[in-house]
């Protein structure tokens, strides 16, 4: 099955498609390997910064080679954000197969955003610096696919919150979990400081403990006096 980038890219083509292949194997490897480039740049340069020649250069493709396959430079920051939402997510849904428990489940959705933005810095950088850039309908999709995220983050802890009987804010929770994890490619040195795995266990220690124990507080609190 063809991945969602590869569709997208196949219907904003002149007409013409690459010679018929197995799926997921050349055109798409091709795809990636064109939005690694164009991350690298566009977080070098900025969206505004960077010229289709530039990215045609750093893909090693020509100039109308790039045009053939993308219409923009807009079409190529769009799938950039929207295959790594994708990405990010469909591997997410697939580790959380492994858990039912609540906390396991919130460690799962840690580590698996940490191990991603390690791997792929600059694409991260680009999704945080470019996020209002996108307008119209490719803006639109990529907002519908980052509430989707944040939802599934939600969800998490309220299971969370409903299996200890807590009570906290879960948008107060989820936000605060992101501004954690978010901007991990600004200061990770990867001579320093942990790998992924490492990093997760102890974020997710002191995420965890703050919110079960402020929950915990807050429910007592709350709690009727005899």
């Amino acid at each position: 099955m063809q991945s969602p980038a590869a569709l997208s890219v196949r219907k904003s083509a002149s007409g013409r498609k690459p010679a018929a292949e197995p799926a997921d194997t050349r055109f798409d490897r091709q795809l990636a390997r064109v939005l690694q480039h164009a991350a690298r740049i566009f977080c070098d340069k900025g969206y505004e910064g960077a010229s289709m020649r530039d990215l045609s250069r750093a893909a090693g493709m020509s100039l109308a080679g790039l045009y053939h396959y993308f219409s923009s430079k807009e079409e190529l920051l769009y799938l950039i954000q929207k295959h790594t939402f994708e990405t990010i997510i469909a591997s997410l849904c697939t580790r959380l197969e492994a858990s039912s428990d609540p906390e396991t489940r919130i460690r799962i959705f840690i580590e698996n955003h940490l191990e991603y933005s390690l791997a792929n810095k600059e694409a991260m950088k680009v999704l945080t610096h470019e996020d209002d850039t996108l307008k119209n309908e490719h803006g639109a999709e990529v907002r519908a696919i980052k509430r989707d995220y944040y939802r599934i983050c939600f969800d998490l802890l309220e299971e969370l919150r409903k299996a200890k009987g807590l009570q906290f804010s879960g948008r107060l929770a989820v936000l605060s979990l992101f501004g954690m994890i978010n901007w991990i490619y600004t200061w990770h040195n990867p001579r320093v400081d942990a790998d992924a795995a490492e990093l997760a266990r102890g974020m997710g220690d002191l995420f965890l403990g703050g919110v079960l124990s402020a929950g915990k507080a807050k429910r007592k609190n709350s709690a009727p006096k005899p």
